[in-house]
């Protein structure tokens, strides 16, 4: 009579020890799907967006034509006006092209 409880434990612990490497393997499924989401968002956001390197280049002319100004001393006229180192006045007029300029549509 003790062959069929032996029996009946050794199917039993089979069974649960099947139902767990399923569940096993179905974590390990979910774990890979959610590692290769989170790798494909990681190269979407590593690529270079083109008017966010634009915004960036902007500011960074906007912050040396700020270092410029502070580190520019303004040379007084006779009349009490004040005239742009040459330097500063070049780095002016390359910012601000005719092209930024609007016809009237008179």
């Amino acid at each position: 009579m003790a062959a069929p409880s032996v029996s009946f434990r050794i199917s039993r612990s089979a069974e649960d020890l099947a139902e767990t490497i399923h569940a096993l393997s179905q974590r390990l499924v979910q774990l890979e799907q959610r590692l290769v989401a989170m790798e494909l968002q990681l190269a979407s956001s590593a690529q270079e967006d083109p008017a966010e390197l634009e915004s960036l280049s902007n500011v960074e002319r906007l912050l040396q034509d700020c270092r410029l100004l502070l580190t520019e001393e303004s040379l007084p006229l006779n009349n009490g006006s004040v005239a742009l180192r040459p330097q500063l006045q070049q780095q002016l007029d390359r910012n601000t092209e005719p092209d930024d300029v609007v016809p009237d549509a008179a």
